[in-house]
């Protein structure tokens, strides 16, 4: 008989968690929504502060500002990944934002001119650290718009171009190399530290280099399919019935510890349903992206209450700090793949979200990460808050 039992109660937490009933969408709460100007003055500030932190080299960030309080990041390979990471975003933001206000020309060419420069030499720090996958992600999503940019002035020749393009495939190549042996990627190998890492495959970063590499495949560069399919199979691996995702698949067996619960996914669930939407899921409907973006308005507080904290998932269901800026960037892009006429409303929410949390520098940070955090929060930011103003107030 307690053989019995013990069959039959896994046979109904199996079943609960696969064939759970749809979520209620949660309702907004009322907002006091700041007006398009105060988003574009908002925008202002935030570039402005990009502007003036901009390093000699053209990068952005550095690890002075080490507090004693810093995560692992083995020198000197860790703070080139960071500051490739974080310059790629920094890039990014500039050129949605002030691509063509001749104010920042300068400033945007110096910053292209070091990541042509120094990203092709990025490489893993250490067989256990392996931040460098962050730069190759995001660093094909700067290089992307670099291309879009190049294409509009006719300063940017061919040469140029084509050295745009080489390197996007480059870093393409660069996460086939770092790739996991699960498929996707992970930041950390601490398992056997192999030559192709072993450490585990992590839900959110499959879903930046997928998102990523999607945005390579618009202008034509395609990336290898078996690359994007075990990725693509990596994060269905990680998907819960609720819509959540687990954090890494070293927690498949932990599917209902706090992290993996929706409170502790609120960073991880729009960067994993876009990825998953764009490479093709027709499950990532509509509704789903209405569940998730309702929830994290709704429930922000639980995201918001990891925000400044300096210790890594010290706050309830695990959250960091790290994941409020990153959450609300990707919550911007789904927005974007709803029905124009839901878009609205969702955007008001986002921007009441972001535009009180700048601080009077002008920037926003989320966790105090030696001199990299003001950096990469305000280009995330800034690309969230674009995404807020109406197309005719857009650049």
């Amino acid at each position: 008989m307690r053989k019995v039992f013990l069959v039959s109660s896994v046979a109904l937490c199996s079943v609960s968690l696969n064939f759970a009933e749809p979520e209620k969408i949660l309702p907004l709460p009322e907002k006091v929504f700041p007006e398009q100007k105060a988003i574009a003055t908002s925008i202002d500030k935030g570039t402005a502060f990009l502007k003036t932190k901009q390093n000699g080299d053209g990068s952005w960030g550095s690890p002075r500002q080490t507090k004693g309080m810093n995560i692992f990041a083995p020198a000197p390979g860790s703070h080139r990944a960071f500051q490739l990471a974080v310059t790629a975003l920094s890039i990014a933001a500039l050129i949605e934002t002030k691509g063509h206000d001749p104010a920042y020309a300068k400033v945007i060419r110096k910053g292209e001119d070091h990541l042509l420069d120094k990203l092709p030499h990025l490489r893993r720090a250490t067989p256990v650290a392996i931040y460098n996958v962050w730069a190759h992600s995001f660093g094909i999503q700067a290089l992307t718009r670099m291309r879009s940019r190049a294409m509009e002035h006719q300063e940017n020749n061919a040469s140029r171009r084509k050295q745009i393009d080489d390197l996007i495939r480059h870093q393409i190549g660069m996460l086939e190399r770092y790739e996991s042996v699960d498929g996707g990627w992970g930041y950390y190998d601490f398992n056997v530290q192999t030559k192709q890492p072993s450490g585990s495959s992590i839900s959110f970063v499959n879903a930046t280099g997928l998102i990523a590499m999607h945005e390579a495949k618009k202008q034509g560069i395609i990336p290898p399919r078996k690359l994007v399919k075990r990725a693509y199979d990596a994060i269905q691996r990680q998907r819960l019935s609720d819509h959540s995702y687990l954090y890494g698949e070293y927690l498949k067996w932990q599917p209902r510890r706090g992290i993996n619960r929706p409170a502790g996914s609120l960073g991880r669930s729009h960067a994993c349903n876009l990825a998953l939407q764009l490479w093709g899921d027709d499950t990532v409907t509509t509704e789903v992206h209405q569940v998730c973006l309702n929830r994290l308005i709704a429930r922000n507080g639980w995201l918001d209450i990891g925000r400044k904290r300096p210790v890594p998932h010290e706050a309830w269901f695990g959250v960091a700090g790290y994941f409020f800026y990153y959450g609300h960037y990707y919550a911007a892009f789904c927005i974007e793949t709803l029905p124009e006429t839901m878009q609205p409303l969702y955007k008001k929410h986002l921007a009441a979200i972001l535009v009180p949390l700048q601080e009077k520098d002008g920037s926003w940070w989320d966790f105090p990460f030696y001199d990299y955090h003001q950096q990469y929060g305000t280009a995330m930011a800034l690309m969230s808050l674009q995404r807020c103003l109406d197309k005719r107030n857009a650049q």
